[in-house]
């Protein structure tokens, strides 16, 4: 029985390894840092999460989308799941004490996904990548064996900060499926196809939104280092690696002058080898990253009240 669990765990293990090379690339060079209980951890984790993910970009139908999302949240909320990703999440879960509401506000945020997507303000925005990617962050810190709940804001600005590099990389291929994340108030109330190939009257304003938004993002991973020390060594390693790869994606798209149309920008391998090298060189050095900061900047997190997850960050020890 032991030999079989056992089997079944390493070849889950192993697909969520593929899932993560295909789809997480910068997160399967980054996690090579990490001991290998946090990188086994770390890569389950992003196997559920994009799992969860995928249940609304791969649905032939919003309704359908909306279907799958609510029987995910059916089977977190009761423990169990016949299916085998959703029941490995639900086994990190209990594994690492991760709340169960923060899982339930991450469905929540792919859910409101489905359909068409207009988001109206700035505010808005900072909640929906708080609902997508500031929970993994908080996911993460449990995986990681981190303790101290001082670290969860630093880890709810990773995942913003990242959120908003994937916003800004990514407008024309979410603007195909209908999702417009540039917010009404920074641009005004266009459809979603108006930004796939924008017409040239509307590029410098696009210009100005896309580095508006990236130098917000800058301001979230600032932030976000600042966190680092909380995290085990390697772990931290890795996570500083992480977070300055996806940087690198932003530095990209100001060099092509914000014009995400002409292609996605990619951080290819002989970059990544630069910004981790200079990273593990330079970043040591600093106290920062031996050293806790003193407090957090909490005007990075005003927008986000009353979402799941978040008013209990300061709350250790809320388990599943």
């Amino acid at each position: 029985m032991n030999l079989q669990t056992n089997s079944a765990g390493k070849s889950g293990l192993c697909q969520a390894d593929m899932t993560l090379a295909q789809k997480g690339k910068t997160f399967h060079w980054a996690r090579h840092l990490m001991g290998s209980l946090h990188a086994s951890r770390a890569t389950r984790l992003y196997s559920f999460c994009r799992h969860i993910d995928d249940l609304a970009d791969e649905s032939s139908s919003p309704e359908l989308g909306s279907a799958a999302l609510v029987l995910a949240a059916q089977d977190i909320t009761r423990g169990t799941s016949d299916h085998p990703v959703i029941q490995d999440g639900i086994d990190l879960m209990r594994e690492c004490a991760i709340e169960r509401s923060i899982v339930l506000e991450l469905i929540s945020g792919v859910a409101s996904d489905l359909g068409v997507v207009l988001i109206p303000d700035e505010n808005a925005l900072l909640r929906y990548c708080y609902q997508v990617a500031g929970t993994v962050g908080l996911m993460m810190c449990r995986v990681l064996d981190t303790q101290d709940s001082s670290a969860l804001p630093y880890a709810v600005d990773l995942g913003i900060a990242m959120q908003l590099t994937n916003i800004c990389r990514d407008i024309a291929a979410d603007a195909q499926t209908g999702r417009r994340y540039i917010p009404q108030s920074m641009l005004g109330d266009l459809a979603p196809q108006a930004l796939i190939c924008p017409v040239e009257a509307l590029r410098p304003a696009l210009f100005r939104c896309v580095a508006a938004l990236l130098d917000r993002a800058d301001v979230y991973y600032r932030s976000a280092e600042l966190g680092l020390p909380y995290l085990p060594l390697g772990a931290r390693s890795g996570i500083l690696v992480a977070a300055r790869t996806y940087q690198a994606i932003g530095a990209q798209l100001r060099q092509r002058d914000y014009a995400y149309w002409t292609g996605r920008a990619i951080v290819r391998k002989p970059q990544k080898a630069v910004v981790t090298a200079r990273a593990l060189l330079t970043v040591p050095l600093h106290r920062a990253f031996w050293r806790c900061p003193r407090s957090h900047d909490d005007t990075l997190h005003a927008p986000l009240g009353g979402l799941m997850g978040f008013e209990r960050l300061s709350r250790p020890g809320h388990g599943v």
